[in-house]
This record gives structure tokens, sequence and C-alpha cells, in this order.
């Protein structure tokens, strides 16, 4: 099994075989909680249009998405994990549309399958891959918005790369809760608590929370992402 890192929106583009979407501040994060939560599928959208249109023709569906980090007009939810910590989405359906993590599904055009990526998730993650056998597995980080590099997407593709190869990240506890000095130290500003919580932040780098992969596929010509157990 060959494995490689990429980079942001570029990656994407680049990534070949087996190829995991990686966004831990927060879309695939939230996506991880929101199917904890019961949630039956997310549509991953690229573009605020699609996202709307879907919530006009399906309005029982459940809007969520940021641009620059803010909950879009009219939107259900923004992209925060704190904001779902109480609520119970068994059963629903979710459109979800943000500046980078869904942006990278829509670009990664020559992947053979697409996984999101997250620390809540990463074992989880790795284990499904490993159940595949695939010759190659393209581990994309999608950073700021698809265009800056950040230190917590590549933490996360670097300790599932460890697990696929073998080598686990001893220290995978420690290097995550050192993102408060990085780039999650927006998250302990007082003047961005309205868009970016404190909670987010302790909730987003957890490791391994939760066992099960969530896999892209195919719907009525749409990518719908689904959890799969690894059970």
């Amino acid at each position: 099994m060959k494995v490689e890192i990429l980079q942001l929106l570029e990656g994407a583009e680049k990534a070949e075989g087996m190829t995991v979407i990686i966004d831990v501040f927060r879309a695939f994060t939230l996506e991880a909680y929101l199917f904890s939560k019961g949630a039956a599928r997310i549509f991953p959208v690229g573009d605020l249009q699609t996202a709307r249109r879907l919530k006009k023709e399906n309005p029982d569906w459940l809007l969520f998405g940021e641009r620059h980090g803010r909950i879009c007009d009219g939107f259900d939810f923004g992209n925060s994990p704190s904001a779902v910590r109480d609520l119970d989405f068994t059963g629903k359906t979710i459109v979800h549309t943000t500046s980078a993590g869904t942006q990278g599904i829509a670009g990664a055009s020559r992947a053979d399958r697409i996984l999101t990526g997250s620390l809540v998730n990463a074992a989880g993650t790795a284990e499904y891959i490993r159940r595949c056998r695939p010759e190659k597995v393209s581990l994309v980080c999608m950073g700021w918005e698809g265009k800056r590099e950040t230190e917590e997407d590549t933490l996360c593709a670097e300790y599932i790369r460890s697990l696929l190869e073998g080598q686990r990240m001893e220290d995978i506890g420690q290097r995550a809760y050192e993102l408060r000095f990085a780039e999650g130290k927006k998250f302990f500003d007082p003047a961005q608590q309205d868009v970016f919580p404190e909670d987010d932040f302790h909730m987003c780098v957890l490791h391994d929370l939760f066992d099960f992969a969530v896999v892209t596929e195919t719907e009525n010509g749409m990518a719908v992402n689904r959890r799969y157990d690894n059970a």
C-alpha cells in the first residue's frame, strides 16, 4: 500500500486511489458527530446555489454550511460541532457546504473512492482502508479554505498514515492538544467566540472517539456521505 499526503485543493485534484479528504477544523469532525447522533446521510456540496436548491426542493432536509467560518444566511446550522452536541438527528438528511472540506470532495475527480477524515474517527477510517486493501491511498489536507496549509489537517494525515503503516503515533493526544497554540488559537480568541467557540476546539481534537468511517458514494448523480461501521 502506497500512502501519499497531499495538500489543499490542488492536492484534491491530484488525488488517486482511495482518497481521504481531511478537514479537522471543522467540516468532517462535524459530520462524524452528526452520524454519531443518527444522521442518515449527508450531501456534501461545493456551492451555495446547489445547497439552497436542495433545501428548497426538500424542506425537511437540514442545511448546514459556512463561508469564512460564519453560518451562511438562511441556513439551519453553521459548521460548529458544539452547536449539535445536545441534539438528535436520527433519520435526518443533511446538506453540507463549507469553504474547504466539501470543496475537496467536489474536486477529487480522479479518486477511486472518497472518504472524509478527521481526528475523531481517524482509527475507524484507517481500519476501513485496511479492509479494502487498496494499492494507493491519498490523504488530502484541505487546510484553510483549501488555500493555506494548516497544522491540524496535516497532523490528522500523518496520524492516519502511521496507523496504516502499523507505526501508531504515540503522542497524538499531546500533539492534538498543542494545536491550540497554532491554527486552533482562534477558538480561544474572545472576539471570535460567535464564529469559533472554544468548545469546538475541544470536540475537534479528540482522537478515535468513533470507530466508523464516512464514505462518499453517488446517489442520483450527487455525492452523498454515509456512515460505515467497522464492527
